[in-house]
């Protein structure tokens, strides 16, 4: 059966890149619905506040074409924000995320459909040869080493724009902060395949650079909360408790050590360590309080949704029975 294609495309200030970037998408979806790979195809612009006119140049594409629709924030919100109202509008059985800086080259939409076909969920782009300057590309070789240590998800280019993915797998998750680096991860996190293809990736030719050296310790806080709920979502005390019993061991040994030489006759009241042994103690236990407050919240969740999927069984097989 053939599927419906939704390409997401944010952009921020790409007066000049639209129009070219609009056609190369007309005429590659075009050929894969003439080649049999798709039965139709839309996608979807979301502007991210630009100020260049962007905004109008996005408009006329959708009053000429009804297979394009338009997004628009009032203010720059990021492209995680840009790209779940995308995903939230898209209808497509598989999703194409862009950039709209032209970068990213739309002939090889059918080499992407062609890896969803052999069954994975998440196609990922890896720009092995990056027309970008140093500046840019160490930083990003770095992000993606450690990602991929971290994570344990073999990828080489995370934050590669040109991604494609069964509709189910931007439906599990929302997009928030700089957490569009860690779509893979996020996928990876629920058990879908992920696989990866190399791009090519062009010279920008118009326009700047929206990303600044900002982005990277955004990333990096990101990147701490992506990693910690792809190990630990599910198990908080893991984490928690781990920190809490080291601190409260620690602090339990210095104690007891200052309570056998205050037992042999010692002053220990005015003694450093006895006050970092009570303030270990008392870590740890903070620790593990919040480990049990994590582990009851996720408890509860899980029970919530447990019972919402079992009365929606039931009232699909009460559904059948009366058909």
């Amino acid at each position: 059966m053939l599927q419906k294609l939704s390409i997401v495309i944010p952009f921020y200030n790409e007066v000049d890149s639209l129009p070219e970037l609009y056609e190369r998408i007309c005429q590659s979806a075009n050929a894969c619905v003439a080649a049999g790979q798709l039965a139709d195809w839309e996608f979807w612009f979301v502007d991210d506040g630009s100020t260049d006119g962007s905004t109008q140049v996005a408009e006329r594409f959708t009053v000429s074409d009804p297979r394009v629709g338009l997004v628009v924030f009032r203010k720059n919100r990021g492209k995680a924000a840009a790209l779940q109202a995308g995903f939230t509008r898209a209808s497509g059985d598989v999703i194409i995320t862009m950039d709209a800086d032209l970068q990213d080259d739309p002939t090889e939409i059918p080499r992407f459909l062609e890896q969803l076909e052999e069954g994975y969920d998440v196609v990922s782009g890896w720009k092995k040869q990056r027309n970008d300057p140093a500046e840019k590309r160490i930083p990003s070789r770095l992000f993606n080493a450690v990602t991929a240590k971290g994570s344990g998800v073999p990828l080489h280019d995370f934050n590669c724009g040109f991604k494609a993915y069964r509709s189910e797998v931007v439906r599990s998750f929302t997009l928030y902060g700089e957490l569009h680096r860690y779509i893979p991860v996020l996928a990876a996190r629920s058990g879908f395949r992920i696989t990866e293809i190399v791009v090519q990736h062009h010279k920008r030719e118009h326009g700047t650079s929206k990303y600044g050296f900002e982005r990277y310790l955004r990333g990096l806080f990101d990147s701490m909360t992506t990693l910690f709920l792809l190990k630990y979502f599910d198990r908080p005390m893991y984490f928690f408790g781990r920190f809490g019993l080291i601190s409260f061991l620690i602090g339990f040994v210095l104690c007891g050590i200052l309570t056998v030489e205050w037992l042999m006759g010692q002053s220990i009241g005015n003694r450093p360590l006895l006050l970092l042994g009570v303030m270990l103690i008392l870590l740890g236990m903070q620790f593990f309080g919040t480990g049990y407050l994590a582990s009851m919240i996720v408890e509860t969740t899980a029970r919530k949704n447990y019972s919402e999927d079992h009365i929606k069984a039931v009232v699909k097989q009460a559904i059948a029975a009366e058909k």
